[in-house]
């Protein structure tokens, strides 16, 4: 045993089988870098940060519950006999694929419970996405070095939502046969080149004869296939480039930045794995979802009534139902503005803006420094604002794609609610931009406030002049720090005198960048914006300390 320098004996304590077993894989697994092993990685457990998790073991379920679904499922337009257990429809007509689904629903033991566990999974999933972009968008987790990360999971989200028509499209029942009714409208609306796609996509006239076969491959080939592949690189470059972090993680405690891989990640990652899967069984078992039984099988010459598509792609249809209808005759073909434009043209612009705008926000601010810290939403109120505006733009659309139902709930006509609801879309997602920017900077002068005053301690004493005034102590130093820890970010200048092209140019970022920056309320020991100041390209971001 070898000796201190005071010759004392020293102890080695010796890890125990866990621990050797932890060493021995941190020595062999792929993933090493400079910041250490793998299974010592850090992984935040805020709350906000499990939604990508939910949305990964939703994914998950619906991988097994599609393999299972795949041995029973035959896709198949061809019209058989129907002499399964479903009493009603015995003795009709329907395609291959409508029996197979009734056969999986009434006749496979378990069939029916893995067929809505399925479809749930799929809506869990969509919803998880959505929810984990917006809270990445709300707090600036887009920006260098994971612009790359947000164009993954923008790409996830549009395949999730192909991956959930491709599915729910292919039971070949009364609803599903009027969603692809619907998009077939969306392809012919294509100039000059709807017609081809059509026969080619339908394998002839609609209904078509090839459909649901092609439309089978890519759900359970292809499209799975890519989120696959984009689920596996997405979690590579969270590794690679580490969680962001809330201001103030870590200071007094060092358990709030995150927890090890192994075992305490894991660990809380199995329960949430088995949560889901337990939510998910429990919704298929007491919410009945996509009866297709009670749909009938599809006919083209009927519709089904108060048909609606599944909450993901309701805004398109929404959109559809509030842009009057109207046409334009150019070099010989017939454009027909109402699909084209909200069924076309409108998805393409909402995912290009998706796509673009981690770069156009760093192109406004000029900000090339990497940013490892959340904002929190009141420190960014331009972006929080636009965030708003968009949610209330899609909740509107959602809302008038079933405005036939909601008009007989409420016992309005149907042409008075398009009438309201087309002046909401237009009006609403402005109100709720000022609203949402004044909530903000009404967030951010209450903590200028509490920075200059500190808090209230409910206490009132008398001064022996007989003035009363208020009790107050200092804001506590790790509420301080994390008040403070807001980048300090400044509008572009106005452009020097150069060409006349650069010029018009960083005139429009300058205008942009005040627009965005120049309702920042300073805090203590902060220069007030607008004063001009900018930060030089590529320059870090100071975080200030108490």
């Amino acid at each position: 045993m070898p000796l201190s320098r005071s010759g004392a004996r020293i102890k080695r304590r010796t890890p125990d089988a866990a621990g050797n077993g932890v060493v021995f894989l941190d020595r062999r697994l792929p993933l090493v870098d400079s910041a250490g092993p793998l299974l010592r990685k850090a992984f935040p457990d805020h709350w906000s940060f499990l939604l990508g998790e939910l949305a990964l073991y939703s994914f998950a379920v619906l991988l097994l519950t599609g393999v299972y679904l795949t041995l029973f499922f035959q896709p198949g337009m061809d019209e058989v006999l129907y002499e399964g257990s479903y009493v009603p429809l015995r003795g009709v007509r329907v395609s291959a694929a409508y029996a197979s689904t009734l056969h999986v629903s009434f006749d496979v033991r378990g069939g029916l419970l893995v067929r809505q566990v399925h479809h749930w999974a799929a809506l869990v999933m969509v919803a998880a996405i959505g929810a984990h972009m917006l809270r990445v968008f709300f707090t600036g987790a887009f920006r260098r070095p994971r612009e790359v990360n947000w164009v993954i999971g923008t790409t996830l989200f549009l395949l999730t939502v192909l991956e959930g028509f491709a599915g729910y499209s292919l039971p070949d029942d009364l609803l599903s046969g009027t969603g692809l009714r619907t998009a077939l409208g969306f392809i012919l609306s294509v100039p000059v080149a709807g017609t081809y796609l059509s026969m080619f996509l339908f394998g002839g006239e609609f209904p078509g004869d090839a459909i649901v076969s092609r439309l089978y491959a890519v759900h359970i080939l292809l499209l799975p296939g890519a989120l696959l592949a984009a689920v596996l690189l997405h979690l590579q470059l969270v590794v690679r480039l580490k969680h962001t972090q809330w201001a103030g993680a870590g200071r007094t405690n060092r358990n709030v930045v995150g927890k090890p891989m192994f075992p305490q990640f894991t660990a809380q990652s199995a329960g949430l794995l088995a949560m889901v899967a337990g939510v998910l069984l429990l919704l298929a078992a007491v919410a009945q979802v996509n009866p297709v039984w009670a749909y009938g099988p599809y006919r083209p010459d009927q519709v089904s009534t108060g048909a609606q598509p599944d909450w993901y792609l309701g805004f398109i249809e929404g959109a559809m139902r509030l842009l009057p209808g109207f046409e334009t005759r150019l070099w010989g073909h017939t454009v027909s503005w109402n699909p084209f434009l909200p069924a076309v043209v409108f998805p393409l612009v909402f995912f290009g803006v998706l796509y673009a705008y981690p770069f156009l926000e760093r192109w406004i601010t000029r900000d090339r420094s990497e940013q490892h810290l959340c904002d929190r939403p009141r420190d960014a109120p331009v972006r929080t604002a636009v965030g708003a505006a968009a949610l209330t733009f899609y909740g509107l659309l959602l809302l008038a794609g079933g405005q036939d139902v909601v008009a007989r709930l409420l016992d309005v006509s149907v042409d008075r609610l398009t009438w309201i609801l087309r002046v909401l879309v237009l009006l609403g997602p402005l109100a709720a931009f000022w609203l949402t920017r004044r909530v903000c900077l009404a967030l951010q002068e209450r903590d200028g406030e509490r920075l200059r005053e500190g808090d209230e301690t409910g206490e009132v004493r008398q001064s022996v002049e007989g003035a009363y005034r208020e009790g107050h102590r200092p804001v506590p130093a790790e509420e301080r720090f994390v008040l403070l820890a807001r980048r300090p970010v400044r509008p572009v200048p106005p452009p020097a005198e150069r060409g006349a092209s650069a010029q018009q140019r960083e005139r429009l970022k300058a205008v942009l960048s005040d627009w965005y920056y120049r309702d920042q309320v300073p805090y203590p020991d902060e220069s007030p914006p607008g004063t001009g100041e900018s930060r030089p390209e590529g320059q870090e971001v100071s975080r200030r300390t108490p």
